[in-house]
């Protein structure tokens, strides 16, 4: 079975490993206060021409966003997200577990669209029962989306005007931002959203480590005493410069810039191969995800070669499925893909 289920299925790029096992009996500091997580972190105040940033390490993406979401936001104040979006869908009701609840605008391939978010704003501060309801404190987005489309820098900016009217703070889910990075349709940089955004986190877990998240807040002081509130969420790992080894090592030589490179030319050549066959993808996207849209009758055949995500159902007749590349995906994987689909071409009746 050809494996392309998602993005984190193998453990870690051999060079964190490496450095992993190097530093193995060695003694540090605790709680991410030791020189490896001091030196990631000066690292990517850098890499986002951001001096001055908190950078905090996390274990992982629903855990971050629960936590930073619950630090930025009041009681009263809920966020807002695409209908689609991870914390509107994939969480758990973690966000509101934590007291928030997510105020949904509806996703257009994934993203949030300017516009929209600007009519809900008006409505709700020209709304006189607001005060009986959940005020809009934070916009949440995700670069790449759940789709795996990118927001435009022109996009992101927009968004930032509405924010900024509206006294609203904008937070941007990086999990897999290393493949939008990578991607060729891509013109959001680190320092772009360190600029626009409130609170970040680079991903980690998706993009080449055995797990982690880089919190990257450019004002330092929007959060007092994070380290403090994020030790309050049981999110604080005692042997921190684990991470701080991964994400050190992922900064360095431009490792996480280049990470994904062969993960989205990989995921390229999956979208020829599928449209090669006759199939038809449910929508283009530019990073390492594929979303194919099949009917019944191939889903069937395609799982008993190939192990994808189900995504969604768009009817009866139809199966929405994800396939994923990833840093560790092979060139053999790919090539054996494009000599499935060429053997098994799409059926006459879609």
């Amino acid at each position: 079975m050809l494996d392309f289920s998602s993005d984190y299925l193998e453990g870690a790029h051999p060079s964190i490993i490496e450095r992993l096992a190097a530093t193995n009996l060695e003694k540090t500091a605790g709680y991410g206060l030791d020189e490896y997580s001091e030196d990631a972190r000066a690292k990517i105040r850098e890499a986002c021409a951001a001096p001055n940033a908190e950078v905090q390490f996390l274990i992982g993406g629903t855990q971050t966003n629960a936590t930073v979401i619950d630090t930025l936001l009041p009681s009263y104040q809920g966020v807002i997200a695409a209908n689609n979006g991870h914390i509107s869908v994939h969480e758990a009701g973690a966000i509101e577990l934590g007291g928030h609840k997510v105020l949904q605008l509806p996703h257009h391939l994934g993203k949030i669209d300017p516009d929209e978010l600007r009519e809900y704003c008006e409505n709700f501060f020209h709304d006189g029962n607001r005060n009986h309801m959940v005020m809009p404190g934070m916009v949440y987005l995700s670069q790449p989306t759940e789709y795996g489309t990118l927001y435009s820098l022109t996009e992101l900016e927009q968004i930032k005007a509405v924010c900024q009217k509206y006294n609203l703070l904008l937070y941007a889910d990086g999990a897999r931002l290393a493949y939008a990075l990578a991607s060729n349709e891509n013109d959001v940089t680190l320092p772009d959203l360190a600029r626009l955004c409130d609170a970040f986190y680079i991903g980690g877990t998706k993009c080449g480590a055995l797990f982690g998240e880089a919190v990257v807040i450019p004002d330092p002081t929007l959060i007092p005493h994070f380290f403090t509130i994020i030790k309050q969420h049981g999110a604080l790992l005692a042997k921190g410069r684990l991470l701080g080894i991964q994400f050190d090592t992922l900064f360095t030589d431009g490792l996480y810039r280049h990470i994904g490179e062969s993960a989205v030319a990989g995921a390229d050549r999956m979208r020829a191969a599928f449209r090669a066959s006759g199939y038809e993808l449910a929508f283009d996207s530019p990073t390492n995800q594929v979303l194919v849209n099949l009917t019944n009758e191939e889903y069937d055949r395609l799982s008993e070669h190939v192990i994808a995500s189900f995504w969604e159902r768009p009817d009866a007749e139809h199966v929405i499925v994800r396939l994923a590349c990833s840093w560790a995906t092979t060139e053999a994987d790919i090539t054996a893909l494009e000599e499935l689909l060429a053997s098994m071409p799409a059926s006459e009746k879609r």
